[in-house]
């Protein structure tokens, strides 16, 4: 083993400290590139290209977003004094949410500005439209995106579509658990159940509510309809 590890160690110095030995190797290597210099210059372009084509896309991404979210300021405003056609469609002057999910999509704006639009159909009855958009629609934000989750719960449920209604309102009551929005989430799940005929997860459900969220303004309202089915299911 001694042998070994000195001879590798007289080659390594070989390497290190003879001019011959490292002139030689460079030689080969420049050789090499001289051969395939085409390749080698491919290659390279290839990668230049590559770097470029990201940046670009990242930096093109980041001015469309500011644009985006300045002319998204006066729809918003709209949204919130419910003047819903001027949001979705614009004044003539500034953009509508339509126009600015389309025009900027993949940008932050473009992701929010679908949220109010699934906001808007679905206040509307336009619940497919209003499927469209929200499912579009994510956030990192535990509170918003179980919101959107429940407004997809409330399109499927108002289109008769109680499997999905039931799924999204899992997700929302799973999203970011807490005390202020879920026994809500919980409540609406139990509807659904009930709308499914699904009586015994109704009662979980409402169960869940008046065990856990006590304190919820949805705990008087869970006893009061845990009590109702308990007695349809007894008969």
């Amino acid at each position: 083993m001694a042998k070994k590890q000195t001879k590798n160690s007289e080659v390594e110095y070989e390497v290190l400290e003879n001019p011959e030995v490292i002139a030689s190797r460079l030689e080969r290597g420049e050789a090499f590139v001289r051969e395939n210099s085409k390749v080698v210059g491919g290659i390279l372009i290839g990668v230049v290209l590559l770097i470029a084509s990201i940046l670009f896309v990242q930096i093109n991404k980041q001015n469309q977003n500011k644009k985006a979210q300045a002319e998204m300021f006066q729809a918003v405003y709209y949204f919130e004094q419910d003047q819903t056609e001027l949001a979705l469609n614009g004044d003539g002057s500034n953009a509508g949410l339509l126009k600015i999910a389309d025009q900027y999509s993949g940008t932050d704006a473009a992701n929010l500005a679908n949220f109010y639009i699934g906001s808007i159909y679905l206040s509307e009855g336009k619940f497919n439209e209003a499927l469209t958009h929200l499912k579009k629609f994510s956030a990192s934000d535990y509170f918003v995106q179980a919101k959107a989750y429940a407004l997809i719960g409330d399109a499927y449920l108002e289109l008769e579509n109680t499997k999905e209604a039931i799924s999204y309102y899992k997700k929302a009551a799973a999203e970011g658990e807490n005390k202020y929005f879920t026994p809500r989430y919980l409540n609406k799940l139990a509807v659904a159940y009930e709308e499914a005929g699904d009586m015994a997860n109704a009662i979980k459900t409402y169960e869940i509510i008046e065990e856990k969220y006590f304190e919820s303004y949805e705990f008087t309202n869970a006893r009061k309809h845990k009590a109702r089915l308990e007695g349809l299911a007894s008969k």
